[in-house]
C-alpha cells in the first residue's frame, strides 16, 4: 500500500514537471518576440543617432567647402591687385592678409580632411549596424509567422496534461494529495523525493537517524524535517520505471 502511494505520488509529480515546463514555455514565446522588438527599436535609435551625426558633419563639410572657395576667390583677387600697389606698405598689408587667407584655408582644408574621415567611420557603422538588424529582423519575421502555431500547439499539449493530472490526482488518496498539493504551492518542485543514504535529495542535508529509520520501514509517508519535502526511501521506489498511459 506504502510503495503504491509513494508510486502514485511520482507520476503526479511528473506529470506536474511537465505542466511547469510546458505553461514556461507559453509564458517565454510572446516575451521572446517582445524581446527581439526591443533589439530592433534600440537598433533604430542608435541609426537615428548615425543619421543625426551625418546630417551634422555634412553640414559642416558643406560649410568649409563654401568658407574656403570663398577665401580662395578673394586670394585670387588680391593677387591680381597685388601688380597694381604702388608702394610699399600697402604691398606688405595685401600680402599679409594673403598669407593670413591661406593659413586659414590650410586649417579648413585640415578639419574637411578630418570630416571626410568621420563620414567614412559613421557610414561603415551604418552598414554594420544594418546588417545585425537585418540579422535580428529576420528573427522576428520567423519566430512571429511560427509564434501561433507554437503556442497553439502548447496550448494542447497542455490540456491534455491537465486531462493526464486529473488521472494522476484520482489515484492517490486525498489526505496525501492535499500534503502533496499543500507543498507543492510553497515550495519549488520537486515536492517528494528520494533519500539514499540518510540524505534527502531535496536539500542535501542528513536527515535524523530515528526519522531514517522509520522511512525504511514502509509504513507512512514522511516528511523532511529541513525542508519539509515528502521524502521516501530510495530502495522501495525506482521512480524511472514509473509510468502512466496519458488519457487524451
Amino acid at each position: 500500500m506504502y510503495q503504491k502511494q509513494i508510486e502514485q505520488l511520482i507520476v503526479l509529480q511528473e506529470v506536474d514537471d511537465e505542466i511547469l515546463e510546458l505553461t514556461k514555455e507559453i509564458d517565454q514565446a510572446p516575451q521572446e518576440l517582445a524581446d527581439l522588438e526591443g533589439q530592433l527599436g534600440e537598433f533604430e535609435e542608435r541609426r537615428g543617432q548615425i543619421d543625426e551625426k551625418m546630417g551634422i558633419l555634412n553640414e559642416q563639410k558643406k560649410k568649409l567647402s563654401v568658407e574656403i572657395e570663398e577665401d580662395a576667390g578673394k586670394i585670387k583677387k588680391s593677387k591680381n591687385k597685388l601688380m597694381l600697389v604702388g608702394n610699399t606698405k600697402e604691398y606688405h598689408a595685401m600680402m599679409r592678409e594673403m598669407d593670413s587667407l591661406e593659413k586659414l584655408n590650410r586649417m579648413r582644408d585640415d578639419e574637411q580632411a578630418a570630416v571626410r574621415e568621420e563620414l567614412v567611420r559613421q557610414d561603415e557603422a551604418t552598414q554594420a549596424l544594418n546588417d545585425e538588424m537585418s540579422g535580428v529582423q529576420e528573427q522576428f519575421e520567423a519566430l512571429k509567422t511560427t509564434l501561433e502555431e507554437r503556442l497553439e500547439k502548447a496550448n494542447k499539449k497542455l490540456e491534455a496534461l491537465n486531462r493526464k493530472r486529473k488521472k494522476a490526482c484520482k489515484a492517490v488518496p486525498p489526505p496525501i494529495l492535499g500534503r502533496y498539493e499543500f507543498i507543492r504551492e510553497r515550495m519549488e518542485h520537486p515536492v517528494i523525493v528520494p533519500v539514499s543514504e540518510g540524505v534527502c535529495s531535496g536539500c542535501n542535508i542528513m536527515i535524523p537517524p530515528q526519522a531514517y529509520n522509520d522511512l525504511q520501514k514502509g509504513q507512512q509517508i514522511l516528511s523532511c524535517p529541513n525542508c519539509q519535502r515528502l521524502i521516501y526511501w530510495q530502495a522501495f521506489v525506482q521512480a524511472e520505471n514509473i509510468s502512466l498511459d496519458e488519457e487524451e
